[in-house]
């Protein structure tokens, strides 16, 4: 068997292990390992042979905090000396080990987060409660929720709470995000998996925490986070259901009692269990009111901020009065209830009652009554990283029946929605924005300057619609009328910065303003350019003009209610239009006008992969793309279908993107290898999931072969395809039609002559008659150009332009420039062939890593989410040299 295998042959032996287990002993690895995963997986095993070491004592000394300038030094730290900060980071490491839950005079934060909200959140009440200085609290332990075995610590306490020792009772607070279907994500989905095995376990105990002994009796809290941009209904949904569990069937306590704010304090009523909502952009705020709860409920205030009987005069006061009075500022955007009217005796149709002299809650658990004491304010939201607040009518504490929350939900969102339209874009996604380089056209449009863009102005080579459709890198604008999108893709290198939303809701700017502003800003952009080494400056004094539009900067261009419009404006000024749509919008696609190219992201080929790595916002997701690329059929112009592999999320099942594909009779299918752009947050991907050239080349091939069969087994209507053009600079392979872009060679007949190439000029003169005359149709072959030698596949220059200089990054090139099919080098730097022994020693050196990770791929998934590749016949690729 070759060593080398596909990347995503459906007969290659790709080995997955997937991370299920309630406390894994790190990343399970393949059947044989690689180095590089055996060095991960050794590295989180010693983490998780740490978190069973429970028997360290909260005794120990904790790292001294910085104390306050005005409070007597040796106060303060003795009363620091006595609290124990132990934080786990986001990769589980610590120097010290993780205390008992159930422990008295322990405050445990358990979180988890995908996009870092949830994390800032948790370590934001981390430090709260460390600046305040709980009496009653030795230890004070910031967990991440997929570290700890939730069975052993809520069921087997091994003596440690009720050794006599002083302290509070036990606290537990729990910060979580909501992922797809109103789950955890993946690698915390321990939690509510335990919580319902406990809580149905016959073996166990009813109520097992709760306890005779108030100094014993677990305290809980959770707050939720979630955008209703997803589903409304599922906003903060495993928070709801962490803490229903908690409290109403295994015993715990709500830790916010209903004395805690509240109007006779002058306060926002706090909660146990509350959420916010990212889409309603109040999650600070509901946060900051759902944190001074907590504390105040920690810390009574006979006791807040008083070390040995001295007054505490921090600054911390002074910021919990700012806080508290933004709290009030905001108090209209988190009102519980949208019928707060003084006559109306009556409920809406949300259950929300509004009769200011009823002594009754309804049973949404939101009521406007001033008489009832008992009521407290909630917000709802959901998302992947989302917050929701909620009522409850409880006399006992905090408990909200699951089955109100729905109401609850629905009540509290119709009184956040203005009905005036508001701007897309809050001062934080457009302070992120800006940052990364965007440059923002009114409410909801951008433009940012391509690197493609000045790579070309230096002669460094243009990116791949230079080789594939001839356009002129230095003369193309990217930009987007909608930051705005309807999925949060884990490969987007926008890092998921800009908002998210299924429909349009937000204010519409004019599409006139829309793109003069856009050139004028890319145009500013290009002036600035000149300074830079190397610049070409005829090249640099063309660039001033724009002859190309790409619109797939960020978001969803094709949600943007006036696209035609904006389309029509961008042809008036001779602008050639390239739009990205990720196919969830198919009504939209029929309506739209001719442009010069079409695109339809082609991201996976089954419902499952499709949630998993476009992580879309519409539930029939699938649906919705089928149809989009059933769309295309009657587009009349150039249409692709825009292939992004990921290696280990989206590289199999290649006869299911053939299917796909075979939808909508696409001109091109445009195959390209994930950039990766760095860590972040929102994604789980690293370097090892961006595949090779070589290797996207073989999955087009086996693509290819896919298509082939189904014309041949009875299709007759699907065209054939062929290997056109590629581009090694960017990991990209162009299939195209036979019969609408291959013409017989004048040379040698028996060969194909490509023409991909677009004649710009041609276009515009089509697409004017088109305005002027909607009857008048055109096609694919109207505006075609030849394709030159240098961009075909299989050329020797490999799609970079000869016209420009390729660039090395510190004039580093690679150490072997060829290689046979089982990836040995077989050409060195200067491509000059190597010597028989020399390949003989490589393979050998080959030979030895095969026998520790095997002959195949192996892909391992982490705890988190990440997907490590490992490929013995990838280790001399990157190898590089200075010369």
């Amino acid at each position: 068997t070759s060593s080398h295998v596909n990347l995503s042959s459906s007969t290659s032996s790709v080995s997955r292990e997937y991370n299920h287990n309630k406390m894994t002993a790190g990343a399970k690895s393949a059947p044989i390992s690689s180095l590089a995963v055996a060095s991960v997986g050794a590295a989180t095993l010693a983490v998780s042979l740490w978190m069973y070491h429970h028997n360290s004592k909260t005794s120990q000394k904790s790292d001294p905090r910085s104390g306050d300038s005005e409070v007597d030094g040796d106060a303060q730290k003795s009363k620091k000396d006595d609290m124990l900060h132990r934080e786990i980071d986001i990769d589980g490491s610590t120097a010290d080990g993780l205390g008992r839950i159930l422990s008295k005079g322990t405050i445990t934060i358990a979180y988890c987060s995908t996009t870092g909200t949830c994390q800032g959140f948790a370590k934001k009440l981390h430090r709260e409660i460390l600046d305040r200085s709980a009496r009653n609290y030795k230890l004070v332990q910031l967990i991440q929720v997929a570290e700890v075995d939730w069975w052993d610590e809520l069921l087997n306490n091994e003596g440690d709470a009720d050794d006599g020792g002083q302290g509070g009772p036990p606290v537990l607070l729990f910060i979580l995000p909501t992922w797809t279907d109103g789950t955890l994500p993946p690698n915390s989905q321990n939690l509510l998996q335990s919580l319902s095995e406990i809580s149905t376990d016959w073996r166990v105990a009813p109520e097992p925490l709760r306890s005779s002994s108030p100094e014993l009796q677990l305290k809980v809290g959770a707050f939720g986070m979630g955008s209703s941009a997803y589903d409304a209904h599922t906003v903060g949904k495993p928070a709801k259901e962490v803490f229903s569990c908690l409290v109403g069937k295994l015993g715990a306590r709500p830790l916010v009692s209903k004395n805690v704010g509240g109007k006779r304090e002058g306060k926002a009523k706090s909660k146990s269990l509350m959420i916010g909502d990212s889409e309603v952009g109040d999650s600070d705020v509901v946060f900051e009111k759902w944190m001074n709860g907590i504390v105040n409920s920690i810390i009574p205030s006979g006791q807040n901020n008083v070390i040995d009987g001295k007054k505490k005069t921090n600054g911390n006061s002074k910021k919990q009065q700012q806080q508290q009075q933004h709290v009030e500022e905001k108090k209209k955007v988190e009102q519980d209830c949208a019928c707060k009217s003084s006559g109306d005796t009556s409920k809406d149709e949300a259950g929300c009652c509004s009769n200011q002299n009823s002594e009754n809650n309804n049973e949404a658990g939101c009521c406007s009554n001033e008489k009832s004491d008992e009521n407290d304010s909630m917000t709802d939201s959901l998302s992947e990283d989302d917050d929701y607040d909620d009522d409850d009518d409880d006399s006992e504490g905090d408990v909200l029946d699951v089955e109100d929350m729905g109401n609850v939900i629905k009540s509290q969102s119709s009184s956040k929605k203005s009905r005036e339209p508001k701007e897309m874009v809050t001062p934080k996604q457009a302070k992120a924005l800006k940052k990364e380089g965007y440059k923002l056209i009114g409410t909801h449009s951008a433009v940012k300057l391509c690197r493609w863009t000045k790579h070309q102005l230096r002669g460094r080579g243009g990116c791949y619609k230079h080789t594939h459709y001839g356009i002129t890198s230095y003369q193309c604008m990217e930009a987007t009328p909608s930051l705005a999108c309807a999925n949060k893709c884990v490969f987007c290198w926008r890092h998921h910065k800009n908002p998210v939303g299924r429909e349009w809701r937000w204010k519409t700017d004019d599409p006139k303003m829309i793109v003069e502003e856009a050139v004028k800003m890319h145009v500013d952009m290009i002036k600035e350019t000149r300074g830079i080494p190397g610049i070409q400056m005829d090249r640099w004094a063309e660039a001033h003009k724009v002859r190309h539009c790409a619109l797939s900067l960020v978001g969803e261009p094709i949600m943007y209610p006036k696209i035609n419009e904006l389309l029509h404006e961008l042809h008036e000024r001779k602008i050639s239009t390239f739009l990205v749509t990720n196919g969830q919008h198919p009504q939209a696609i029929n309506d739209l006008i001719p442009i010069t190219q079409l695109y339809v992201s082609v991201d996976a080929s089954t419902p499952e992969s499709l949630e998993a790595v476009d992580r879309p916002l519409f539930k029939d997701a699938w649906d919705r793309l089928k149809t989009s690329l059933s769309c295309l059929k009657n587009k009349g112009q150039r249409t692709v279908a825009r292939l992004t592999v990921v290696k280990g999320w989206n590289s199999d099942e290649i006869g299911g993107y053939a299917r796909l594909i075979a939808l909508g009779h696409c001109s091109l299918v445009e195959v390209k290898g994930v950039t990766f752009c760095g860590k972040s947050d929102a994604s789980n991907l690293n370097m090892s999931n961006s595949p090779w050239h070589h290797e996207v080349l073989q999955f087009t091939k086996l693509l290819l072969k896919e298509l082939n069969a189904i014309r041949e087994g009875g299709d007759d209507l699907m065209p054939e395809y062929d290997l056109a053009c590629e581009h090694k600079h960017s990991c990209s392979v162009l299939l195209a039609r036979v019969d609408q872009f291959a013409v017989p060679d004048e040379n040698d007949p028996t060969k194909r002559k490509w023409r991909t190439w677009i004649d710009y000029d041609k276009f515009q003169e089509l697409t004017a008659k088109h305005a002027a005359d909607p009857t008048f149709k055109f096609g694919v072959e109207d505006y075609l150009a030849d394709t030159p030698s240098w961009a075909v596949a299989g050329a020797d220059e490999e799609g970079f332009d000869p016209t420009d200089n390729r660039h090395r990054k510190k004039k580093k090139h690679p150490k072997y420039t060829k290689f046979d099919d089982d990836g040995i080098p077989t050409h060195d730097t200067f491509k000059e062939p190597l010597e028989e022994n020399e390949i003989l020693k490589l393979r050998n050196l080959m030979n030895e890593k095969k026998k520790l990770v095997g002959a195949a791929t192996t892909v391992t998934e982490l705890q988190g989410g990440e997907r490590v590749i490992d490929d013995a016949s990838l280790m001399f690729r990157g190898l590089t040299v200075s010369r």
